[in-house]
């Protein structure tokens, strides 16, 4: 008898979920003072917490304080106290739900008027068109910032487990720094690090290796990788297909399947690819062709609203299905369907032809939602895209302001003459 979507699933860490659903990553820009979680971050996750999902995974949290994917990020590193950590696991696993912590680092994927660095496997920059100076100019990774790179993940990996998270999600998707090394349009290093596709899986693959051999047996560890970059010459499922195969033996729990970059932003259902027309389950079809020989239980993530579109994954060898913007909006969502019931509201996709304005608008509006939840409110399907998309950047700029107080505080990476590099 095939599973249903609350089966329960046992991971090969011995984890249970009570459920096949999960709160997929989602970006909340709501870090509070000293980039940390407060009260807001508590309350969103004690809603989502109780809402009836088998795993919350939070938005990326930052494994390196001076490269963030916007001044709202959360960092967890070294030095970052713990007590917050604590509090915002707790809130999520309030409800019996399992609470994993999605890890990352951008990359060259940072706006130009951040502070700190902007690094990539290489110096090739993020090409958005018109809006491509709106990206700071990355600098090659020297093999010295690499081997820390991968320390500052084993790191945040473990801290997550002190802190009582139930896993981590190490993010390689979405065009962020592992994903950028996996490409090869960005990674053209002639190293060790760069090449052949295990030369450009190696930084992901020592990450994996480190964390698992730093963490307990039971803490879940999964990998967040695009199914598809969407890009002509790109990391494509063949690419995904023998990733995986290279992250089999590393004791990976899970992989979430998504797709796309800030460069074809497929994540919000906005590539210019014939794979991702569905209004719902955008990455399906290449879902499906992986999961045929996957030997890692595969997440896929993108789209989905309605439980029959959720039971077609499982259909079709899925084995979590993972909701976003769903949650966003109708936080209870897996307990209604519990009941037999679908949520009463949905977002409306944004269709303005600048695909860059129209993905940071899509995020904007999902972020919308998330403030309404911290602040006692339900979700609204009614904020227009425009209006959400200038309030996101007003409270941005008022996050920026705080961060850039902030960061020279902190231990600094920018005494090296590759970082002091003016990269606006």
């Amino acid at each position: 008898m095939s599973p249903t979507l609350f089966t329960p699933f046992t991971l090969a860490s011995g984890q249970t979920l009570r459920n096949r659903i999960a709160k997929a990553a989602m970006e909340e820009g709501l870090a509070g003072p000293g980039q940390a979680p407060d009260d807001r971050l508590i309350a969103l996750y004690h809603r989502w917490g109780v809402g009836g999902a088998g795993v919350l995974i939070t938005g990326n949290v930052m494994v390196h304080a001076e490269a963030l994917t916007g001044p709202g990020g959360v960092v967890l590193d070294a030095n970052s106290p713990l007590e917050p950590f604590v509090k915002w696991a707790k809130a999520g696993k309030a409800g019996g739900t399992k609470m994993w912590m999605q890890i990352s680092h951008p990359g060259r994927q940072v706006n130009a008027n951040m502070p700190g660095v902007v690094w990539g496997p290489s110096d090739v920059a993020v090409d958005v068109g018109k809006h491509s100076k709106r990206f700071g100019r990355p600098s090659a990774m020297t093999p010295q910032q690499i081997g820390a790179t991968i320390q500052r993940f084993v790191t945040t990996a473990a801290r997550a487990e002190e802190a009582g998270f139930d896993g981590v999600e190490v993010h390689a998707a979405h065009g962020y720094l592992l994903s950028q090394f996996l490409s090869p349009l960005v990674n053209t290093r002639t190293d060790e690090w760069g090449g052949s596709l295990e030369n450009r899986a190696r930084l992901l693959l020592e990450i994996v290796r480190q964390i698992r051999l730093a963490v307990s047996p039971e803490f879940a560890v999964a990998v967040k990788l695009n199914s598809a970059d969407f890009q002509r010459g790109g990391f494509d499922a063949d690419d995904a297909l023998r990733v995986i195969e290279m992250l089999a033996p590393l004791g990976v729990d899970v992989v979430e399947l998504s797709g796309g970059s800030y460069e074809s932003p497929a994540m919000t259902g906005r590539a210019a690819d014939s794979r991702t027309a569905a209004r719902e389950a955008y990455f399906l079809e290449l879902a499906a062709e992986l999961a045929k020989t996957s030997p890692i239980p595969l997440m896929l993530t993108g789209g989905i609203t309605r439980q029959d579109t959720a039971n077609t994954l499982l259909a079709n060898g899925i084995d979590i299905v993972g909701m976003g913007t769903a949650i966003a909006v109708t936080p209870d969502l897996p307990n209604r369907w519990s009941r037999g019931e679908e949520a009463t509201r949905r977002l409306k996709p944004v269709t303005w032809s600048d695909k860059t304005l129209a993905s940071a608008a899509s995020m904007a509006l999902v972020r919308y939602q998330m403030r309404q939840i911290t602040q006692g409110l339900e979700p609204t399907a009614r904020a227009h895209p425009l209006y959400a998309l200038i309030v996101d950047q007003r409270v941005q700029r008022k996050a920026l302001a705080r961060y850039r107080k902030w960061l020279p505080t902190q231990p600094s990476d920018l005494k090296s003459p590759i970082a002091l590099e003016d990269h606006r």
